[in-house]
């Protein structure tokens, strides 16, 4: 669009064309009242994607406000590209997630490929070196073409801009259920390390300091995207294709070397990523945050085409561009740092004194806008809430017990289910060894990556089981944080922080909103109880497609402290003759299960319970008999129950089986989803000393040299006896043979 064909002021009011950017009628009034005047087409572009979701929280930041986000560690909270948290001997450790679920629905590949991007450039934009990438992702039932095109796609981006990065992608986790048909979740996660004095943030400080831009010049792609990301998808969305991105991976490991490079340099005053809303978000926020103003020349702004208007360069997404504000006077000295990478750092601005963003384009100023109102001082809304009928109908329902004719096909059916289902198909498309860190690869409970020079470990971790969040929302939020938790003990961790990615449907429903509410009361809990602050996210609302929500998906990416390699843990079976142990007791819970939805084709009831105290009791207890060398192999009890635990335990370990007892109804005990269970394996000469340290441990068994995996009931009926060979080709086989 040329600069004449631009809509006054009076036409942008009369004709409602700010609805169409996503402003509404109040929100426009808004906007009137803080000008004092009609704002023109770029200054509603400005606002229109300031005050997105995406880019303000104007609907989730009252449920926000509810987590823990300090602690002892905590070195930087939610507000900056990405948190950070301190790891001793002046190292800390900075992570975040972000979704890009709208943009992967439509153009599968660039989409994730992005959100990889993205969530690199938060990470660096800190001064912190990225060292691990891992993944949260929900798909359709892989037996509908678009399904199988849409898992396939976004796995080929997130391989494809990874391995281009050189960083290595150690972990992650996906599920698939029909809630995603329509709206696929693809969650990035990045994890990096930083000395403290090296500690950087999005600030514009200092009057007359400079404004540079430098990477990728600017062109037309993702304009509106994060408006595009605040609103549900339907037939035209496939209109939107021009608001994906496409990302260039090379250029991203240029710019992540030359920023590495700046901010070790003294003239550096603040730096951020351009990322949702572009230049638009990076300046007001850089500005805001600093109590500062920018005033920018966008005919100074690198362009990748001709023609582009200042509304086009503010609002555009395009990849690896970061803005930078530079003591004055020095800006030759970033720019010969940045030429050595082959990359541009220009000059495009101002830092001023007035808090406003100023934009002169063509030597006309073409908007005039406060910083604050822009960023801190968006709308906020506190949405109407109401329970959902169906979930009282749960709470009422008795325990339904599915009905297993065949423990041992079950068992098998359940390690072909693609959300247990091994994930090698997908993480042999990622270079996990890359930088040559990577202690535990993908496929155990958590990804354990070293810290090069030390004896220590950083597992890390994404989880979420959102049909437990379907039934219960706030059950399901605690026992989302519980359950990564479990998987950095049992990589022998001491869980530090998480970040989440709250991916949830229209906030506008009152349903929706108590789903929200009650996930992140949920979670705020067990963060308290586990001491684990969350510094930092991202919230994904809209996930909806034709009015049909996503489950609830409030993803939690954790990270842990392993302070001696020797404490490394993983979950399969290590020597024959070691004793196998379940810690916790197995009630009769399967409202969300695996067997439930195998049985039943849906899932209904009530969540599985969750205590706390409990949950703390044996984590505490697990890691320390873990510290103290007398665990061998720890596995936690999730989707498919003892049953699977047991059977992954097994498959990793070469030549090995195990037999088994287990007492009670043979159904629970084995595919029951209680929570706050382990199997782990213990040396024989460090029984007593673990059931000594470790108070719920009960002895079930031990690990043989058969190759078999036998289980029976207390009253020696056999449940199981299968080959571990035959299991781990059912498990390994599922998601190849449906993708064929």
């Amino acid at each position: 669009m040329s600069l004449l064909l631009e809509p006054n002021p009076e036409m942008i009011k009369a004709e409602g064309i700010y609805r169409e950017m996503g402003l509404s009628d109040e929100e426009f009034q808004m906007v009137e009242k803080i000008l004092g005047r009609l704002p023109n087409y770029t200054e509603t572009g400005l606002f229109s994607v300031m005050w997105s979701e995406h880019c303000s929280y104007k609907n989730s930041k009252p449920v926000l406000r509810k987590f823990p986000t300090e602690g002892p560690k905590v070195l930087q909270g939610p507000g900056e590209g990405a948190g950070i948290v301190d790891i001793g001997d002046n190292q800390a450790v900075v992570f975040k997630i972000e979704s890009h679920n709208h943009p992967s629905a439509i153009e599968p590949y660039q989409g994730a490929a992005t959100g990889v991007g993205g969530i690199i450039r938060d990470v660096f934009s800190m001064g912190a070196r990225p060292i691990a990438l891992l993944n949260s992702l929900r798909f359709g039932e892989l037996t509908s073409p678009r399904v199988k095109y849409l898992f396939e796609e976004v796995v080929a981006g997130i391989a494809g801009y990874g391995n281009c990065v050189g960083i290595p992608t150690v972990g992650g986790e996906i599920q698939f259920d029909p809630a995603y048909d329509g709206n696929p979740l693809v969650n990035a996660m990045c994890v990096g390390l930083i000395n403290h004095e090296d500690i950087k943030k999005g600030q514009a400080k200092g009057v007359g300091n400079t404004v540079m831009y430098v990477g990728a010049k600017t062109g037309r792609d993702g304009i509106h995207g994060a408006t595009f990301a605040s609103e549900e998808l339907s037939e035209a969305s496939e209109e939107k294709r021009p608001a994906v991105q496409v990302g260039d991976p090379f250029m991203e490991k240029l710019l992540l070397e030359a920023c590495l490079e700046i901010v070790k340099w003294d003239g550096l005053v603040g730096i951020q990523d351009m990322g949702a809303a572009g230049l638009t978000s990076s300046s007001a926020e850089m500005a805001s945050k600093a109590g500062s103003g920018i005033e920018m020349n966008l005919d100074l702004v690198p362009q990748r085409e001709t023609g582009m208007t200042g509304y086009e360069m503010m609002l555009s997404e395009s990849q690896e561009r970061m803005l930078i504000v530079v003591e004055a006077g020095r800006e030759h000295e970033a720019h010969e740092i940045v030429s050595k990478y082959g990359l541009e750092a220009v000059s495009i601005g101002k830092v001023t004194d007035d808090k406003k963003l100023r934009l002169v384009h063509k030597g006309e100023v073409i908007a005039d806008v406060p910083v604050d109102a822009l960023a801190e001082e968006a709308p906020v809304y506190h949405k109407p809430s109401t329970e959902p009928a169906y979930y009282r109908e749960f709470q009422e329902m008795e325990v339904a017990v599915p009905d297993v004719a065949d423990y041992e096909e079950t068992l098998v059916a359940l390690l072909k289910q693609p959300t247990i289902a091994s994930k090698e198909w997908v993480y042999d498309q990622y270079d996990y060894q890359v930088r040559t860190n990577t202690v535990v690869v993908p496929g155990s409970d958590a990804a354990v990556v070293r810290i090069r020079g030390t004896e220590k470990a950083l597992a890390m971790t994404t989880d979420c089981n959102s049909r437990y969040l379907y039934l219960d929302p706030e059950v399901g939020g605690m026992i989302a944080v519980a359950e990564a938790a479990r998987n950095i003990v049992c990589s022998g961790a001491k869980p530090l922080a998480i970040t989440d990615c709250l991916n949830f449907g229209n906030p506008e429903k009152p349903e929706i909103f108590w789903q929200i509410e009650k996930a992140t009361d949920g979670m705020s809990e067990a963060c308290r109880k586990l001491e684990s602050p969350v510094i930092g996210g991202n919230v994904s609302l809209y996930n909806e497609t034709n009015g049909v929500a996503v489950y609830p998906t409030p993803v939690v990416g954790m990270v842990g402290l392993i302070d001696d390699l020797k404490h490394v843990t993983t979950q399969e079976f290590k020597n024959e003759g070691d004793l196998i142990y379940v810690i916790g007791e197995t009630g009769s819970e399967f409202g969300g299960s695996e067997l439930q939805k195998l049985t039943y084709g849906k899932i209904f009831g009530k969540a599985p319970a969750l205590d706390l105290d409990v949950e703390a009791r044996r984590q505490d207890e697990l890691l320390a008999a873990i510290r103290a060398g007398l665990v061998a192999s720890a596995h936690d009890v999730s989707e498919g129950g003892v049953g699977v635990a047991l059977a992954e335990s097994a498959m990793g370990a070469r030549g090995l089986g195990a037999s088994v007892t287990l007492t009670g109804d043979m159904t629970s005990a084995l595919f029951s989803e209680t929570q706050s269970r382990f199997v782990v394996s213990v040396r024989p000469e460090n029984q007593e000393e673990f059931e000594a340290a470790v108070a719920d441990a009960s002895l079930v068994g031990t690990v043989t040299r058969t190759g078999n995996l036998h289980i029976e009931s207390a009253s020696r009926e056999v449940a199981v006896h299968v080959s571990v060979d035959d299991l781990r080709d059912a498990w390994k086989g599922a998601i190849p043979c449906l993708l064929n």
